[in-house]
């Protein structure tokens, strides 16, 4: 299998941040950055910043991050459509995954995931989820959602937070791609398996290559 090494950031890339992760990281193949500002949590994707990101040769993937809650129908179809008109905004380019963050905290149920990717269908963009398989109620959730609609399992895939093992440089990424993975039938394609990195502020992370040739 071949896979992609990148990372994700609350803090918005600058020079400076791009330069502190290659010096000692090396050259992300993508970055991952949330769509919006929220207070004491993360810096808003802008428009300057993609062609920072996409200048310097690295790809984006973009995290809808502007909910706390993940619970009915309404809320998956608003937090969908949401996302996509700022990645409208934005001009990511068509057909990018956009990833729900769903924390392990959160509450979540099977029709907000229902809902979320349902609403992807007549949009630009592809539907996604950031979540965590192994603590919180996601896993439970998930399953009960692919057992009531299709599209989750045949649109949808997966970048699962666990196991958390350390951050490291690309060329000491882990040799396996070994994501948790739901108790059932999931396309989980990218893997968090660093967090908090010490010297830079970032997340390490990995990905199947169908996922990075997908990314804008």
């Amino acid at each position: 299998m071949i896979v992609n090494w990148g990372v994700d950031s609350a803090s918005a890339v600058t020079e400076e941040l791009l330069e502190c992760v290659r010096t000692q990281f090396g050259q992300p193949d993508f970055w991952g950055r949330y769509l919006h500002t929220i207070e004491n949590v993360s810096d808003g994707l802008t428009s300057d910043e993609i062609r920072l990101i996409q200048n310097n040769g690295i790809k984006l993937m973009p995290i809808y991050n502007n909910f706390t809650d993940a619970i009915g129908s309404r809320a998956g179809t608003v937090a969908a459509r949401n996302a996509i008109f700022r990645a409208r905004q934005l001009g990511i380019t068509e057909g990018t995954f956009i990833f729900a963050n769903i924390e392990n905290f959160f509450n979540v149920d099977a029709d907000w995931i229902i809902a979320w990717v349902e609403a992807f269908q007549t949009g630009p963009y592809r539907p996604a989820m950031y979540a965590d398989p192994d603590e919180g109620p996601f896993n439970e959730a998930y399953c009960e959602s692919t057992e009531r609609s299709s599209l989750v399992l045949e649109q949808s895939v997966i970048w699962s937070a666990e196991p958390e093992l350390e951050p490291t440089s690309k060329q000491g990424a882990p040799r396996n791609f070994q994501p948790s993975r739901p108790n059932c039938e999931a396309n989980v394609w990218a893997w968090q398996y660093g967090r908090d990195a010490a010297t830079c502020p970032i997340d390490t992370v990995l990905m199947e290559s169908r996922l990075f040739q997908a990314l804008t």
